[in-house]
């Protein structure tokens, strides 16, 4: 479904899930049942005060009562009927039949009064769920429905789904982009908060090479990838599309939130299949209280009315919503902080796992090595060691090579050239002529093979040294002089250790990091981030066993970057996929993706799980107490009145408790407030 077939995809529905689009709903709207209910009540009102002020007649005051059965009644008789004709007996059932019930005893009035309850608690349950499912149809109101497209030498306004691959479309400041697509001209920041969840603007730029990106749009940098539904800032930019309007990022995700209210949690197949069976043994409890005359010193009559409050009392209204309301609000505000949680299973999951395990590179590390030492032999400078070794990498394309000459250049202000006859021997290291002598760099294997002075054995400690440190090392030496060491190292993300301290406090209690480099790299980053265990030397067959052990032991989250940790993922508790925004594998293998490859949002999704599995506690509760003590209430003579004020307004406290998920904040204010209020419970 695309943005704008989702926006024309309006139906009013209950919390059931049951289409009210009939000719009363299409006449009058969202409202019909608010208005219903309303007018039920004008009429109960009228009919009742009417004749007892003596302004109306008996006989148009209980017109009136009968209207208000029709209109209270109305959307609860069709939606019972059209449950009972599957096979369904349940709440709007137990409502009518204690409606009846009244009206066989001759209590039209309180007939009407409970219908009218019902109708208006019914009708606030679905404005107060209606405004979570708008939560998620806002995110498809972000896109644009008209682009500036330039073809040629022309410029034109079209509609969105009129976009073809390769058109080139013009955003001006402070517009919203309407494709998918990579910059081809112009800078600015972009506010990507909508899709990733970002808090500040991303600078953008052009691609080098504007044919290469088109053929390979998975491998775009993300400061030249842009989103449809962000926001562009003060600059103008021409963008080249690369997905059609029904695969956007952002199409995608409104069709994969909104499904997600299907995909149900195992506490919402419990509540299902604990309605079903509860629900005969309230018509089952009713029928033996309607005959507790038989038993008791009471007329028919009052044992009929008990059996019709005991069928208020026992409908388990509160309990059929608790859940799906919570799931619900949890899913939309997922979503507007950039994370896609796909259903009630992974969000659920996710609250109540204590174990986190996550791959090193490109997710609690940058993704690329750095040049960390610099580690000099007798008499000779770093500037001479950096130089010597960066004009000889400058002829490598190996990416170790590159970062050494990139960081060499940061630190000298330029990159010495003159190196020639380079060689590469393959898996040990290089060599090439510099300044008139030859340059061997490489692993110390290289200096046992070719000729020269050997090793020395204090080097070599040093050496033994940084690679303990989870350095990647290189020695070189220039003709027969040893220069020194260089150590590179794929280098934690800043966040990283903000983040493992962050979700210590959230509860989680075991994070390991799981890895296909050697140990002594898994050990440092471990060691320098916070985690508790790292296991290196991992094949990838070798990742999916650690976690299958993992998840035996009690439940695992794996984090990964969804298209190499695929497998380790899938057979984990909850796999979540890092920077997910435009990878097609990333969002169709994770259960919990995060837009945007930063760390700083897994902890705001385990605070959103933690508060929303809290929130589901707190409404079974809730609404199992009442029911719980309203059965012995109404056994014990409550009225049908006051069991269906308590019923309702618990039914409501549900709904609102849940709603409150959508005001829960991405920030560390947040976290401190929901570890304040777990505390609290």
């Amino acid at each position: 479904m695309n943005t704008s077939e989702h926006k024309n995809h309006k139906q009013h529905e209950d919390h059931s899930g049951h289409n009210h689009d009939d000719i009363i709903s299409s006449v009058l709207g969202s409202r019909a049942e608010v208005i219903f209910a309303g007018l039920a009540g004008l009429y109960l009102l009228t009919g009742w005060l009417g004749p007892k002020m003596s302004i109306l007649p008996n006989s148009i005051g209980f017109g009136l009562i009968i209207g208000a059965y029709f209109f209270g009644g109305y959307f609860a008789l069709r939606e019972a009927f059209g449950k009972i004709l599957k096979g369904q007996f349940q709440i709007d059932f137990l409502m009518l039949i204690a409606a009846t019930g009244a009206a066989i005893l001759g209590e039209w009035a309180e007939g009407a009064f409970l219908l009218f309850l019902f109708a208006i608690g019914h009708a606030l349950e679905n404005y107060a769920m209606a405004r979570a499912r708008n939560a998620i149809s806002a995110l498809a109101e972000l896109a644009p429905d008209e682009a500036l497209v330039r073809r040629g030498n022309q410029t034109e306004t079209v509609a969105v789904e009129a976009l073809v691959l390769g058109d080139i479309v013009v955003v001006r400041s402070n517009e919203r982009l309407p494709a998918d697509g990579f910059v081809i001209k112009g800078e600015s920041a972009v506010d990507q908060a909508p899709i990733t969840g970002e808090s500040a603007p991303v600078d953008k730029h052009p691609v080098e090479n504007a044919d290469l990106a088109a053929g390979n749009p998975g491998s775009l940098a993300p400061e030249t990838r842009v989103f449809a539904g962000s926001i562009n800032g003060s600059g103008s930019l021409e963008i080249q599309v690369t997905k059609l309007s029904g695969d956007t990022t952002l199409a995608r995700v409104v069709t994969m939130v909104s499904e997600a209210e299907t995909r149900q949690s195992p506490t919402q197949s419990f509540t299902k299949k604990f309605e079903r069976m509860f629900v005969p043994f309230v018509i089952a409890l009713a029928i033996v209280t309607s005959l507790a005359f038989l038993f008791l010193n009471e007329s028919p009559a009052d044992s009929f009315y008990r059996a019709m409050a005991v069928l208020v009392a026992a409908s388990p209204c509160a309990l059929a919503i608790a859940t799906p309301s919570a799931i619900l609000s949890g899913v939309a505000r997922a979503a507007r902080g950039g994370v896609l949680i796909k259903g009630g299973a992974p969000l659920e999951a996710l609250g109540h796992l204590n174990a986190i395990a996550f791959d090193k590179t490109g997710t609690l590390t940058e993704g690329e090595p750095r040049l960390v030492e610099i580690a000099p032999y007798i008499e000779i400078s770093e500037e001479t060691l950096l130089e010597v070794s960066a004009a000889v990498e400058t002829l490598s394309d190996h990416p170790l090579a590159q970062a050494v000459v990139r960081d060499a250049k940061a630190r000298l202000g330029r990159v010495p050239d003159g190196a020639s006859e380079f060689t590469s021997i393959t898996g040990r290291g290089v060599a090439a002529t510099y300044q008139g002598q030859i340059v061997h760099i490489g692993k110390p294997s290289l200096f046992e093979e070719v000729p020269g002075v050997p090793l020395p054995v204090d080097l070599a400690a040093k050496v033994d040294a940084m690679s303990a440190d989870g350095r990647t090392t290189m020695i070189v030496r220039q003709g027969d002089r040893y220069l020194g060491a260089i150590g590179l190292m794929d280098t934690p993300r800043p966040s990283a250790k903000g983040v493992i301290v962050r979700l210590r406090e959230t509860g989680v209690t075991r994070m390991m990091m799981i890895s296909g480099d050697n140990q002594n790299v898994a050990n440092a980053i471990a060691k320098e981030v916070g985690l508790d265990e790292a296991f290196g030397d991992l094949m990838p067959d070798d990742k999916v066993t650690k976690i299958k052990a993992l998840k035996a032991e009690g439940g695992v989250v794996m984090v990964g970057d969804g298209v190499n940790d695929a497998p380790a993922m899938a057979n984990a508790t909850v796999g979540i996929a890092m920077g997910a925004a435009g990878s097609d594998v990333a969002l169709e293998t994770a259960d919990i993706a995060l837009m945007a490859d930063d760390l700083e949002t897994l902890p705001f999704a385990l605070g959103l799980s933690r508060a929303t599995t809290r929130i589901i506690r707190q409404n079974l509760w809730a609404s199992l107490g009442v029911v719980a003590f309203l059965i012995p209430a109404t056994l014990f003579g409550l009225g049908i009145g006051p069991a269906v004020l308590i019923h309702e307004g618990s039914t409501l406290i549900v709904v609102f408790n849940a709603l409150r998920l959508l005001a829960f904040k991405n920030d560390r204010m947040g976290h401190d407030q929901a570890l304040e209020a777990e505390g609290a419970l």
